[in-house]
């Protein structure tokens, strides 16, 4: 039995009408992918123009405009064109599997959220080439920079209202699909760790994306009809944007966190052939994390001139929010403990995030202190850190996703000898370029300049070399993919890691139709077999 089209049979929708069109979650799990892939790579052609700038001091390349306005789109591309769609591809993609549903809530709203950001991506990339560039004002916005003229920076506040209104659309389509979707027997903790991490980096997601949308708008009116929130000439205060773009910026960090964890809450139990250690207390966990993102924002502050009452109460709350960041690592190597271990790349980078994120959440830790921080803010170390948070947290995290799932999503498996390959030398390669920014950023490197003092030399230069090796790196991955789409290696098992006993394995599901909307019947296929699959688990 299958749903009629008012267009005529779905079964005939082929080409990009499939695409434009697509209802189905897994297709639009795939579109989320592919755009947030694209993003990756322009986001990173912009990094490398960042760094091969400076790899020596002295002007080489770029005007120092030019160069500013590459930190601004890199930063921007990267977090709400790279990192936040490929998540929300990912729980497309995998949430309905999860926990039984036959797909997200509100199909059409789920087409109309990822067709939003074509659009927004073209705007910003068009920024770039128009006068005022984007204001090079950072990923920030922060003004008096963002009031600057020229309209590129009013091409980046569209940009990013388009993104906030997908992002919100999104996520409440993952909220309602968590809780009025599961299968029968299939309660909130009995779900696997990414559904939960999904469900509440939804939640955060609708909580403060309309705060950025007020901050940027707030900016759009200073610029052009003559308010004054943040104009300090007439009245308004600099230091309010900050307040309320760091409100909806410090839950940001953690929606690009979250996900991550719950990936790798998925994979380390598959490689070590045992069941996730405390998975209520990872629950918990996630819950207070995304309740206490709301009361650090003002860490990143600690420099404007807040009372010491103001800096103490910010400083304690940062420092408590690595207690349940803390239990997570915990409860990974726990997990690991003993366990039956397979090193599939996978597990590498679940691994690899382990290690790296750690590394970033201490020296997030060392900047929690406010006399470190106010010597330490705005040099390289705080770039160190959050690229040691987002690129070996939320990108490594990521790409194991990928590796992890892919022969769910073709059928074929990949090259593992490849993937272990693109695993070492993005992690040596990653540690090359981010690790010595922490010695630059202690000899007190200004973050956000084109040109430097001859001192920081050495370890500018081997920083851009580890960017070009790290770049070079991820074609490799692009390459393992549309291998493993072709045919791969050959044609993946029903569970393709051995012994793997998770629930997402045990729920099969066959290859995305060309169809609007999936038949019914798998649908109550897969609740059987989630129902199945929770009675063998209990067992």
């Amino acid at each position: 039995m299958t749903h009629e089209h008012p267009h005529g049979d779905h079964d005939t929708v082929r080409g990009w009408r499939r695409w434009l069109y697509a209802t189905n979650h897994k297709d639009i799990g795939t579109l989320y992918l592919c755009f947030a892939g694209l993003m990756f790579f322009t986001g990173g052609i912009m990094a490398l123009g960042i760094r091969l700038e400076l790899f020596q001091p002295g002007l080489q390349y770029w005007q120092p405009e030019f160069y500013n306005q590459l930190v601004t789109l890199h930063g921007v591309i990267m977090v709400f064109g790279a990192i936040m769609p490929a998540f929300t591809g990912l729980a497309n993609w995998m949430l309905p599997l999860m926990i039984g549903a036959p797909d997200m809530a509100f199909a059409r709203m789920n087409n109309w959220s990822f067709w939003l950001l074509p659009p927004a991506a073209l705007l910003l990339v068009i920024s770039l080439f128009v006068p005022g560039g984007a204001a090079a004002a950072g990923w920030t916005f922060y003004p008096p920079l963002s009031l600057q003229d020229g309209m590129g920076m009013d091409f980046a506040i569209f940009a990013i209202h388009l993104l906030g209104i997908s992002s919100i659309m999104g996520s409440i389509n993952i909220v309602v699909t968590v809780l009025n979707m599961r299968a029968p027997g299939m309660t909130l903790l009995k779900m696997p760790l990414f559904a939960w991490t999904s469900l509440i980096t939804a939640y955060l997601l609708i909580a403060v994306a309309p705060v950025l949308a007020g901050a940027v708008t707030m900016l759009l009116t200073d610029r052009h009809f003559d308010t004054h929130f943040f104009k300090a000439a007439g009245g308004g205060d600099p230091v309010l944007f900050q307040h309320i773009f760091w409100f909806f910026g410090h839950p940001e960090v953690y929606i690009m966190a979250l996900p991550a964890f719950g990936i790798v809450s998925q994979i380390i139990p598959t490689f070590t052939r045992k069941p996730l250690f405390g998975y209520v207390s990872m629950v918990y966990a996630t819950c207070a994390i995304g309740i206490m993102s709301f009361t650090v924002w003002a860490h990143h502050m600690f420099s404007v001139g807040m009372p010491a009452t103001a800096q103490l109460f910010f400083m304690f709350m940062t420092m408590l929010i690595a207690v349940p960041t803390g239990v997570k690592v915990f409860n990974w190597i726990a997990t690991m403990w003993e366990g039956s271990m397979s090193f599939e790349t996978p597990m590498l980078f679940a691994i690899g995030f382990v290690c790296l994120f750690t590394v970033g959440g201490f020296s997030g830790l060392v900047l929690s202190i406010a006399p470190i921080d106010t010597q330490m803010h705005d040099t390289y170390y705080v770039v160190a850190h959050f690229h040691y948070v987002l690129v070996a947290g939320a990108l490594f995290s990521l790409f194991g996703a990928v590796y992890y799932w892919l022969p769910k999503w073709t059928g074929y498996m990949y090259s593992e000898k490849l993937g272990k390959l693109h695993f070492w030398w993005s992690m040596i390669a990653f540690n090359i370029t981010f690790f010595p920014m922490h010695f630059l950023g202690l000899a007190g490197m200004p973050r956000r300049i084109p040109d430097y003092a001859l001192q920081f030399t050495d370890f500018n230069a081997l920083a851009t070399v580890g960017s070009m090796l790290f770049g070079l790196a991820q074609l490799l991955f692009v390459y393992n993919i549309v291998h493993c789409v072709r045919g791969g290696v050959g044609k993946a098992s029903a569970c393709p890691w051995d012994g793997a006993n998770t629930l997402e394995w045990q729920v099969a599901s066959p290859a995305p139709h060309h169809t609007w909307h999936e038949p019914p019947s798998e649908a109550i296929v897969r609740r059987g077999l989630v129902a199945q699959a929770l009675e063998n688990r209990h067992e």
